[in-house]
């Protein structure tokens, strides 16, 4: 795996595989790098005329490559329900989720359905969204949830008691809380689908140090400013950012379970490997209390 890149990944004829955030950043390049290997890539956006925008630019350098652009808000519960069956409704089996999309650190804002935008966007919208489109999953050919983390998961901790900030919110404590959220689900759905013998594999992974477009997008003020100046000077391309998840999505050594992250210094950049999940990400107990909070906020419950 030491120098695994995207020239590496296998045949991805005849798999159809949903990636959430097309649009910009690790999710654009990880729908290229799939279609660009031959798989029908469903191109999951909230705004479908930059996704459009987005597919022609592929179509212009991939002519003939399959993807196709749908809209979902993943803070947005109802979205995401209509997304799912329509989906399954027109695709039929899915080989690939990879839980992608993401907002990061905003001001204090909640959801359609009341939950502060982070935690809905980041933890409840792809846990819903993985749970709805499960059966498609398991009728899939080497079936797998690819959910996309990060480094800072690392400094979170679940506020059961004020999930939505009510009582005091930071922005940046409230994007590690929600990152926090994915590997313990990531995790979980690992050893739930073990228990019940599905071949679906759960996998992790995380970008590093990436330069993207979320510090322009979510962010003000100082922080804003902090961010996009820290991640012109350091941050590494979203091409290299972007292959932890195209390893967990494709090589077939990745194990069900894995966390891949870069192996440089502090996990910050570098090529895939695998990589150890904080302490708090790995205690079940508290996964188990997140994901019944989670089916008790979505309505959705896992067919395992």
């Amino acid at each position: 795996m030491r120098s695994w890149g995207a020239a590496d990944m296998p045949d991805q004829s005849g798999r159809t595989a949903i990636v959430t955030g097309a649009n910009s950043g690790l999710g654009l390049v990880t729908a290229r790098e799939l279609a660009r290997r031959g798989a029908r890539v469903v191109m999951a956006v909230r705004d479908e005329e930059r996704g459009r925008r987005a597919r022609d630019a592929l179509l212009a350098a991939q002519p003939g490559a399959l993807l196709e652009v749908r809209r979902v808000d993943l803070a947005d519960l109802d979205s995401v329900r209509l997304f799912a069956e329509r989906l399954t409704a027109d695709v039929g089996p899915v080989d690939l989720l990879v839980n992608n999309a993401g907002v990061m650190m905003p001001p204090r804002a909640l959801s359609p359905q009341g939950y502060e935008t982070q935690f809905a966007g980041n933890h409840l919208g792809p846990f819903a969204l993985t749970g709805l489109l499960l059966p498609a999953l398991a009728a899939g050919r080497d079936p797998r949830v690819v959910t996309v983390a990060s480094a800072v998961h690392r400094q979170g901790r679940i506020r059961f008691d004020d999930l939505t900030g009510e009582h005091r919110y930071s922005a940046p404590a409230f994007y590690a809380q929600s990152k926090l959220a994915n590997v313990l689900f990531g995790l979980e759905l690992h050893r739930r689908l073990r228990a019940a013998g599905s071949p679906v594999r759960s996998l992790l992974a995380h970008p590093g140090y990436a330069h993207t477009n979320l510090p322009s997008t979510g962010p003000t003020g100082p922080l804003r400013a902090a961010l996009r100046f820290g991640g012109r000077l350091f941050a590494q391309p979203a091409e290299v950012g972007a292959l932890p998840q195209l390893y967990a999505a494709t090589a077939p050594e990745a194990a069900s379970g894995q966390f891949i992250g870069p192996r440089g210094p502090l996990e910050l950049w570098g090529r895939p490997t695998v990589v150890r999940p904080a302490a708090s990400a790995r205690d079940p107990e508290l996964a188990r209390r997140l994901w019944a909070r989670s089916e008790e906020l979505t309505g959705v419950r896992y067919p395992l």
